[in-house]
């Protein structure tokens, strides 16, 4: 089965790797500074907690507590994290098809299909960015909405941490001869 980094030479793709992984533990670094002014007694987990809302009143309450710079601070978050999203998908399915590399079979496989569910968790968090930003930038704070910017963080998550174990996993397990 092919996957979605087939493009990059065997020779090149643990350069390439590590090169995606600093750039995107930066990125990760600049997230958890903008976080700081994020999190307040409503979001006790600042962004994450306001991904995780789920009902509108806890919603506004989470947009409430972000009054002033905080908002900002949000704002430019949901866009940094367009920069983002390729990044830690690149860096994750790179990381995963790197340790199916070392497998072959239906371990190898799930390796392929782990990758290609990274990109699919970047499109539940770019959708789920579109729907925090009409809450905080438009003030659309319903019901479906709340449930809809959920369900995306779960699945995106869900995703990458599968990736993620994965990879770990495929780098622990003994290498196939």
């Amino acid at each position: 089965m092919n996957h979605p980094l087939a493009f990059i030479s065997e020779h090149a793709r643990k350069p390439v790797f590590f090169a995606l992984f600093a750039w995107t533990l930066f990125l990760f670094a600049v997230f958890q500074v903008l976080n700081i002014p994020l999190t307040t007694a409503a979001a006790s987990f600042g962004i994450v907690s306001h991904q995780f809302a789920w009902m509108p009143d806890k919603a506004q309450a989470i947009i409430a507590s972000w009054s002033g710079p905080a908002g900002l601070y949000a704002a430019f978050g949901l866009g940094l994290d367009y920069l983002f999203m390729p990044s830690y998908a690149l860096t994750v399915a790179m990381g995963a098809l790197l340790a199916a590399g070392r497998h072959s079979g239906w371990l190898a496989r799930l390796g392929t299909w782990a990758a290609w569910g990274v990109f699919a968790a970047a499109i539940f968090d770019a959708l789920e960015n579109l729907g925090q930003a009409q809450q905080l930038l438009n003030g659309v704070i319903t019901a479906p909405l709340t449930i809809f910017v959920g369900l995306c963080a779960s699945f995106k998550f869900a995703l990458l941490l599968l990736a993620i174990l994965y990879g770990l996993a495929g780098w622990v397990l003994p290498k196939d001869r």
